[in-house]
């Protein structure tokens, strides 16, 4: 199995401040992740000042600003995104963003980004799919929302466009923050690799780790999931975040996770090779016996350990002479019978 590449998403939980990113970025580095992710957006080219807000940043946020309002706290500039980038590359770590703007994809490549990230809200946004798919970058699409219809139009604009198609990663994906266990359908996942043939993983909204920890287990090429500083800090996305323990705590069981995946043939493991004498059983005597004895299925009984006559021979043995006495319990070797 190949190694899952794993996205700490940050997002906004930055609040706005460089410093919080960066430290941001050094915990998703301490975690282990492949990959940070940011949000790069100029507000007004996003949100319309009429735009409300979704329920769940109400409840984190408060009902007194816009949604707009909210995201003019949570944006950095370009000059904010080149710090970040700099930080990411002295300390051994991919810095990633999802633009939310066409102007913010033109950042994006004066910044030369090699990976793309598109939102799931942007999946049916003609004019920034045609945008994004021209500049032949490597893409991962997430679907929160959509249709298997709607995943196919955008993968087809992303190629026509001039993506190449096997540079398009597709993660699955519920934009309700947290979402609700008995809403992920991690099955979705399978389905949509399946349909499309392409790298496939999960980006994760729900509390705690047990969800993408499963999709590493149902063969996720890639994880994304959101942390934070501290889930009691302000802003929209922090409570449904991962801390840094608790980010750390899911890199370690996703690598746990591949290894015990294995390569899928059934065989002794280099670990349990040296237990297979202990705990299998081979051939002894049930009782004395002597010798020139002619052996019935009554003299034998199965014991450890298993590096005499393996079981599985027993009928090779009945009906053979002991060459000498034995006594109960004794193993038998086949050099005794003859």
């Amino acid at each position: 199995m190949n190694k899952v590449y794993i996205i700490a998403e940050a997002g906004v939980n930055h609040n706005g401040s460089l410093a919080n990113a960066k430290k941001l970025i050094e915990v998703a580095k301490e975690a282990g992740a492949d990959a940070v992710k940011f949000q790069t957006f100029i507000p007004e080219l996003v949100i319309s000042r009429h735009a409300v807000k979704a329920a769940y940043q109400e409840k984190t946020t408060g009902k007194s600003e816009s949604q707009l309002e909210m995201v003019k706290k949570l944006y950095l500039d370009e000059d904010a995104h080149k710090e970040m980038m700099a930080h990411c590359k002295k300390l051994g770590i991919e810095f990633l963003s999802t633009p939310f703007d066409l102007e913010s994809i033109s950042t994006l490549e004066r910044l030369g980004l090699k990976t793309i990230k598109i939102p799931s809200g942007e999946i049916t946004n003609v004019p920034y799919l045609k945008k994004l798919g021209k500049l032949g970058k490597k893409i991962i699409l997430s679907t929160g929302m959509s249709t298997m219809e709607e995943i196919k139009e955008a993968i087809e604009l992303l190629v026509a466009a001039g993506t190449q198609r096997n540079n398009i990663s597709v993660l699955h994906c519920n934009t309700e923050y947290p979402t609700p266990m008995e809403d992920v359908n991690l099955k979705a996942m399978i389905s949509i690799k399946e349909t499309f043939g392409l790298e496939t993983g999960y980006s994760d909204h729900t509390l705690g780790i047990e969800v993408p920890v499963a999709a590493v287990a149902m063969g996720a090429a890639i994880i994304e999931k959101h942390f934070t500083l501290d889930k009691n800090m302000d802003g929209p996305d922090h409570k449904a975040s991962l801390e840094p323990a608790e980010l750390k705590a899911m890199v370690t069981a996703i690598r746990n996770v591949e290894k015990a995946m294995g390569d899928g043939v059934k065989k002794p493991s280099p670990s349990e090779t040296k237990n297979i004498n202990i705990a299998r059983k081979s051939i002894h005597a049930a009782k004395a016996l002597p010798e020139g004895h002619v052996l019935t299925e009554a003299d034998l009984v199965m014991k450890r350990p298993g590096d005499g006559i393996p079981s599985k021979d027993m009928d090779k043995v009945i009906g053979k002479k002991l060459k000498k006495a034995v006594g109960e319990d004794h193993k038998l070797m086949m050099e005794e019978l003859g």
